[in-house]
């Protein structure tokens, strides 16, 4: 097999032929068909994650066909399409796995993080911690799904029932969840880096029904704000355009620094919530979605040999959706 493996933090992703990975007492091995860049492999790259284990082959945004079963393994069979999350292992037995909250596991496992992903040709991945796919979903537009589908969807959820929503961060995630938000009926108002015209141009090809520049003023108050940017800044800038009680998440793992903001900000009911990880329960209700909402995503592809160019151009900020690795 080929893995793109990162040795250290702020290396390069180098090339390494390996033997073909065998799966253990309740893994499969799979063999990769696309796997999306997200910004999350950014921050294990810059050495943001401190559960990061090196040297780790990155990538949890998988799709692929399982080619071997372990031990104690019926489902998946070999031969089926799956795909492959952040959320690669649970303990099954702390408090938060004990009601329905795995995704606060206090001892969990990460795909691309603590075990390798799937900057690869091959991985591999523990059987109940994979997606069952629709076969006739194309791999490459389905990989964005599996965390900047998810975790947008997850943000959105925790969101409640908004009616108009901000999308702070005009990326891979914020491109997924501005057609759910469409779909659902809601009014969409994106904001993006400060003159950022593609972008803004981008979100309103998408029906948003706004798009100007995050350090400026929203054209009302918004019952919800969703921030995807790792940019701590954007907090306060998010809480002044919410209204009473209105609602911000954070549905990125790492973020700058939150500058210290007024209280009058955050009174009127307003609140501040995050969000950790996806649940398997986000995965299947968000598939169910993704044919009724009619969700496209936008990918430019690299071979996996280019994972270095399409690391940096999700870095530089100008993709309009999501860059994939094929094998």
């Amino acid at each position: 097999m080929l893995a793109m493996v990162l040795a250290e933090v702020g290396g390069p992703l180098v090339a390494e032929e390996r033997p073909d990975p065998e799966p253990r007492p309740g893994e499969v091995r799979i063999r990769v068909e696309a796997c999306a860049v997200c910004r999350t492999d950014l921050h294990v790259i810059d050495g943001d994650l401190p559960q990061a284990v090196y040297p780790i082959v990155p990538g949890h945004e998988v799709v692929g066909i399982v080619e071997a079963a372990g031990a104690g393994v019926t489902e998946p069979r070999p031969g089926t399409r799956v795909g492959v999350p952040w959320l690669g292992h649970t303990c099954g037995h702390c408090a938060y796995c004990g009601t329905g909250r795995e995704n606060l596991c206090d001892a969990p496992g990460f795909t691309g993080c603590t075990r390798d992903g799937g900057f690869a040709s091959h991985l591999v991945a523990e059987a109940a911690f994979t997606i069952p796919l629709d076969p006739a979903l194309e791999p490459v537009a389905t990989a964005p799904l599996l965390c900047a589908g998810l975790i947008g969807w997850r943000t959105l959820r925790t969101a409640g029932e908004a009616g108009t929503v901000g999308l702070y961060g005009f990326g891979a995630a914020a491109h997924i969840v501005a057609q759910v938000c469409r779909w659902q009926g809601r009014r969409v108002f994106a904001f993006t880096r400060s003159g950022d015209r593609e972008a803004q141009g981008f979100a309103r090809s998408l029906g948003v029904e706004w798009a100007g520049d995050s350090d400026g003023q929203s054209p009302e108050p918004l019952d919800a704000a969703l921030i995807f940017a790792p940019d701590g800044s954007l907090v306060p800038a998010a809480l002044r355009a919410v209204r009473k009680g209105g609602r911000v998440v954070c549905g990125g793992i790492h973020m700058s620094d939150i500058p210290a903001f007024p209280y009058d900000l955050l009174w009127g009911e307003r609140s501040v919530r995050s969000v950790a990880n996806l649940t398997r329960e986000d995965a299947r209700t968000f598939f169910e979605v993704v044919p009724q909402a009619g969700i496209v995503t936008h990918t430019r592809v690299y071979p996996l040999v280019q994972a270095n160019a399409a690391v940096a151009a999700h870095r530089s900020g100008t993709l309009q959706g999501a860059a994939v690795l094929v094998p």
